[in-house]
């Protein structure tokens, strides 16, 4: 999978921009605040359709304008494809649209076309944030690899928000209303427990594997998925009788309480070192290589699931690892196509790469 060009405008503190990547490593060096973080945040959002920074998509356009426009062509395995996203402030609120070799597109169609992976600063925070960092994750993941996976998460958010209103309405709840309800989270969850479940057993071995090679085998990483349901066999049949019991059980909490209380947006993952949770008991340096094993692991996955290798996109991340960490994340990813990186200056035992400056939004190729 290769970003073959890129078009910008009116996107973040970029007026216009035309940008053709190289395969390989395109590496972006400035100073903070010059635009490397949001030239990776456009990149992706042809992938994921949406900002890995912020959930107010205004911001994505540059100050002063009403619509901001981010374009590419891509060579995938199907063949040439072109994307876009237009982002523009209506009085009604901020709204996108989607196009695929031209057409209109629903999001939930343009998802996953381009793929990419994605590791920012933040996602230190899969270790010791909140749980909703972890399943927002694994969400990502399997949207771009699954269609069905956004159609069942979709169905099933908008079934809890349904339920979550009728618990909260101050009445005793309509059963038959309730009922409806429950048989959706029923059907949606199960598919999207199932979809986590088996992502979580392939992110496991692979993490734990490249996370031996990194320490010599000294440490064990460990990653477990905890599903709010608890479920010993992953077959549809079981999963969702134990999740109709489960809410048979929790009846009348969740009516005391007016909130839905078990299923998937319940879920967590649990990340331990040699049997000891890593958020509690992991060093910042344990803790950070964790976390580059499990990004290793995504990509590896998503590459080896789909036949063809994700975009990598690195945000100012390997500034701050010592070369030897650095270069074994790199290792590990190793049969990348094409990745992005940005960082304040060139990172020591970094392989061959195009090198471009960022300043004041204006990328130019390095001599």
């Amino acid at each position: 999978m290769l970003l073959k060009s890129l078009h910008l405008s009116n996107v973040r503190n970029y007026a216009q921009l035309e940008l053709e990547p190289s395969a390989g490593l395109n590496l972006f060096v400035g100073r903070n605040a010059q635009g490397k973080s949001n030239l990776l945040e456009a990149i992706s959002l042809l992938g994921t359709g949406k900002s890995f920074r912020t959930a107010r998509e205004r911001d994505l356009i540059r100050e002063g304008f009403e619509l901001a426009a981010i374009s590419g062509e891509a060579q995938v395995r199907a063949g040439e494809i072109r994307m876009g996203c237009t982002i523009a402030v209506t009085p009604r609120g901020t709204r996108k649209a989607y196009t695929v070799n031209g057409q209109s597109m629903r999001y939930a169609k343009f998802l996953g076309n381009l793929r990419v992976v994605t590791f920012v600063p933040a996602d230190l925070q899969l270790v010791s944030g909140a749980p909703s960092v972890r399943r927002a994750f694994l969400n990502v993941a399997l949207a771009q690899e699954q269609r069905t996976y956004y159609h069942e998460l979709a169905r099933y958010q908008k079934a809890v928000t349904q339920k979550s209103a009728l618990l909260r309405s101050g009445e005793e709840p309509d059963p038959d209303l309730l009922a409806i309800y429950n048989e959706t989270l029923i059907e949606a969850g199960t598919a999207i427990m199932l979809a986590r479940e088996q992502l979580v057993r392939l992110l496991s071995t692979a993490a734990a594997r490249v996370h031996a090679q990194w320490t010599g085998g000294a440490e064990t990483l460990q990653i477990a998925y905890q599903p709010s349901v608890p479920f010993e066999v992953p077959t549809a049949e079981h999963v969702a009788g134990a999740f109709a019991s489960r809410l048979k059980a929790l009846a009348a909490q969740e009516r005391a309480r007016q909130m839905s209380l078990a299923g998937p947006h319940r879920d967590d993952l649990d990340l331990q070192l040699d049997g000891r949770s890593l958020a509690a008991y992991g060093s910042q340096g344990q803790q950070r290589t964790a976390v580059l094993a499990l990004k290793v692991a995504e990509y590896t996955v998503m590459h080896e699931r789909s036949g063809e290798a994700p975009l990598l996109l690195l945000d100012d991340v390997l500034s701050e690892l010592d070369p030897a960490r650095a270069h074994a994340f790199l290792s590990g990813v190793g049969g990348f196509e094409q990745a992005f990186i940005t960082a304040t200056h060139v990172p020591e035992g970094l392989p061959q790469a195009r090198l471009y400056t960022i300043e004041s939004a204006r990328i130019r190729e390095a001599a």
